[in-house]
């Protein structure tokens, strides 16, 4: 029997994985933040995805699951999640050489938001007045974080300006990858989605070669390497979280990221947040609290329904 089968509901555990996955994927984005200045974001994507692999087997294989775990029933849906999905991970490191990282983190919270609006497009998913008023309350807040980097009044750079709308292209692309997996989930194991994905980035990755890859010095090297091996970890434990607890339970401790992000860029990269940013990034999150707490009532009432429908004795 493999070790899925065994698993017993753990909340406390889910959530800890959940926050380990959180430090370590900013961690991971602190290490490419480091190398940015030099290095290309197709570069780094290819170290972030190809040195993940190798932690992912390994998982893979200690759970038992190397031949089931990465079947797959529907090939070109990894490949569409693995396009969109490599060119969040790419624009993404784009902005972290271009915005300080607290501020990349904040806009990227516009994903989860951005999930909400195309689940209904392009799921049939339907929203109300509750959930899409929560995704105007945190796009205001995405506006809010935005609104320095796009005012001439405040003297913004025409490189920040650049690097704002480069990250949020790159929530949109998270978002549009996530109604990707939605479909996955429904054929696909995660372990095959999270497998095949950085296969298919790591591959996509050097498409990017003729735009000017450069030799990483070794320290450089080093820390990409590193960012990749963290990544592999990232995913474990972000998986690992949703098999000992509800999404709707670890899926706040998704906004612990600021607080990791706010400590690394003060004491790292010396970036001090400014007012404006905080308090558009407290809007992002009171938002998406608000849907997570609503899809948890919703998943509730659809229980209750099915309950009701079962037939008894």
């Amino acid at each position: 029997m493999s070790q899925a089968n065994t698993i017993t509901p753990s909340p406390l555990r889910g959530i800890l994985f959940k926050l380990a996955s959180v430090l370590v994927f900013i961690a991971m984005s602190a290490l490419i933040k480091a190398t940015a200045p030099e290095v290309p974001a197709g570069e780094a994507v290819f170290f972030r995805s190809a040195f993940a692999i190798p932690v992912i087997l390994i998982w893979l294989a200690a759970r038992g699951e190397m031949g089931s775990g990465l079947r797959v029933a529907n090939p070109m849906g990894h490949v569409w999640r693995g396009v969109v999905g490599t060119s969040a991970m790419g624009l993404g490191f784009a902005g972290l050489g271009l915005l300080p990282l607290p501020e990349v983190t904040a806009i990227g919270y516009a994903a989860p938001l951005l999930v909400v609006i195309f689940a209904a497009m392009f799921l049939g998913e339907e929203v109300r007045l509750f959930r899409l008023s929560a995704v105007a309350l945190g796009l205001i807040g995405v506006l809010i974080v935005l609104s320095p980097r796009l005012s001439a009044v405040e003297g913004a750079s025409h490189r920040e300006a650049f690097g704002a709308m480069v990250v949020l292209m790159g929530a949109v692309c998270a978002a549009l990858a996530q109604v990707f997996v939605r479909k996955l989930v429904a054929t696909e194991r995660t372990s095959a989605i999270v497998f095949w994905f950085s296969c298919t980035s790591t591959g996509l990755s050097l498409i990017t070669i003729p735009f000017g890859w450069v030799l990483p010095s070794p320290t450089q090297a080093a820390l990409l390497v590193c960012a990749g091996i963290l990544g592999g970890f990232g995913q474990i434990f972000l998986t690992s979280s949703y098999r000992f607890a509800d999404a709707s339970i670890v899926a706040p401790f998704d906004y612990a990221s600021m607080i990791f992000a706010l400590l690394i860029g003060y004491f790292v990269f010396d970036e001090v947040p400014t007012l404006v940013m905080l308090a558009g990034a407290a809007l992002v999150i009171i938002a998406g609290v608000l849907i997570i707490w609503r899809e948890r009532q919703l998943g509730l009432k659809r229980d209750r329904q099915r309950k009701a429908m079962t037939p008894q004795g």
